[in-house]
């Protein structure tokens, strides 16, 4: 895994995905933190965390479209899947490897708090309330845009796909609100992302909603390890 894990790392750079990533997003969450903190003289940083919660459905796609992807359309997946490695650590490398850019853009909010830490007191709780939520929402987004990108040979076609899948499980919170079906609703409360993510934002810390992110990252790479063993036994 570390080897993968090592190799997907220098790719992110080497194809330069890395540096639009990151650039984008630090633009993003410099103009929020601007906006709802400075420019309000706030200390509070969940504004800015809800505002990047679209920021990240529309980036994560970007940072996994072509990890499995680009392995099935320049034909090295069988040389992968052949590999005497298991097939949980070639899904787990490359999504560890996404996660740590995530993470390495998120960590800027430390250095806004720095910042606000210079004009004020930092509500420290809240901002490590809000930067774990983010985290979650990130290790299980990543893991719908792997599995995605595990389908296909095309890169846009994973990133739009990606974007699409990600945007239907922000809009269940939008269904939920407006039908009258109550089993529809009780089902679109219990698979809604965003609500379980504004409620970190908000400051409530909820386990259950902890365990529903990290049962979906690990329900995605468990369907994309399925999918890369149907393609090493057809």
């Amino acid at each position: 895994m570390g080897a993968i894990y090592r190799r997907e790392m220098g790719a992110f750079f080497t194809s330069g995905i890395a540096y639009v990533y990151l650039s984008v997003y630090f633009f993003l969450s410099g103009l929020f933190f601007f906006n709802y903190t400075l420019n309000l003289a706030s200390t509070d940083t969940s504004p800015v965390f809800n505002s990047l919660f679209l920021v990240v459905l529309f980036l994560i796609p970007v940072l996994t479209m072509r990890l499995l992807s680009e392995e099935k359309k320049n034909k090295t997946d069988q040389g992968l899947l052949t590999a005497p490695v298991s097939l949980w650590s070639i899904v787990l490398g490359k999504y560890f490897a996404a996660l740590t850019l995530f993470i390495i853009a998120e960590s800027l909010i430390f250095v806004y708090a720095a910042i606000l830490a210079f004009y004020g007191s930092v509500a420290w709780a809240s901002l490590l309330g809000n930067y774990f939520a983010m985290l979650l929402l990130g290790a299980a987004f990543i893991a719908v845009g792997v599995f995605i990108s595990s389908l296909t040979e095309n890169q846009m076609a994973a990133a739009v796909i990606s974007f699409l899948a990600l945007l239907i499980l922000y809009l269940f919170d939008m269904l939920s609100a407006n039908v009258d079906i109550e089993w529809v609703k009780k089902a679109c409360d219990a698979l809604s992302f965003y609500s379980r993510y504004t409620e970190f934002t908000m400051g409530l810390f909820n386990l259950s909603s902890v365990v529903f992110y990290l049962s979906a990252a690990f329900l995605f790479n468990f369907f994309t390890v399925r999918v890369l063993e149907k393609r090493r036994w057809s």
